[in-house]
């Protein structure tokens, strides 16, 4: 450690200190505002994409199931169109809007006994979720439920059983026992 007899040394300290160090200081400086920077760009971006996503996703709702039982003028509803959409948004979307459409679709196929495309939106919508909680609702709403009206009794307890198995909340889980005992009778 030196020691510094006069003001004069400690200012020939900082000033050889300063002169030994400035690019490192400069480019220290330099990156750490463009962090920030990036970052902020970066939030605001996920931040513009969500809404995009959030605002699409009411959209495509709102056509494959309309909410206004009077629909007017809007008699003549082209579901052939408005599952070509909801179909393009889940392939443009791999996030929890995409799947849940797919799950929407997944129900629309359901109604319309069309069985095998309700199943491939449901594989859909398991292949894009990390959320457990979300995988085990789609094995105990959706899944399990389309082969127990298909009478596929053996994939429904299966279905059901996974949903357990996949860490979902208590709730869910209790849920899921009371439907897999259900089959049991």
């Amino acid at each position: 450690m030196e020691i510094y007899t006069t003001a004069n040394d400690q200012a020939d300290a900082v000033r050889r200190f300063f002169s030994e160090n400035i690019r490192v200081l400069v480019v220290s400086v330099v990156l750490g505002i463009s962090v920030l920077i990036g970052w902020h760009y970066w939030q605001n971006h996920q931040n513009t994409t969500l809404k995009a996503a959030s605002f699409s996703y009411q959209q495509v709702s709102e056509a494959l199931f309309p909410r206004d039982k009077d629909l007017g003028d809007k008699k003549s509803i082209d579901k052939d169109h408005d599952v070509a959409a909801a179909e393009k948004f889940i392939q443009d979307n791999n996030n929890n809007y995409g799947v849940f459409i797919a799950l929407e679709l997944a129900n629309y196929f359901v109604e319309q006994k069309a069985f095998d495309r309700a199943e491939q939106q449901l594989t859909l919508a398991v292949d894009q979720t990390k959320d457990e909680n979300l995988l085990s609702l789609i094995n105990l709403r959706i899944r399990g439920d389309l082969f127990l009206s298909k009478g596929d009794i053996v994939a429904a307890r299966a279905a059901y059983t996974k949903g357990i198995e996949s860490n979902a909340s208590q709730a869910l889980q209790v849920l899921l026992r009371l439907k897999l005992d259900d089959l049991s009778d």
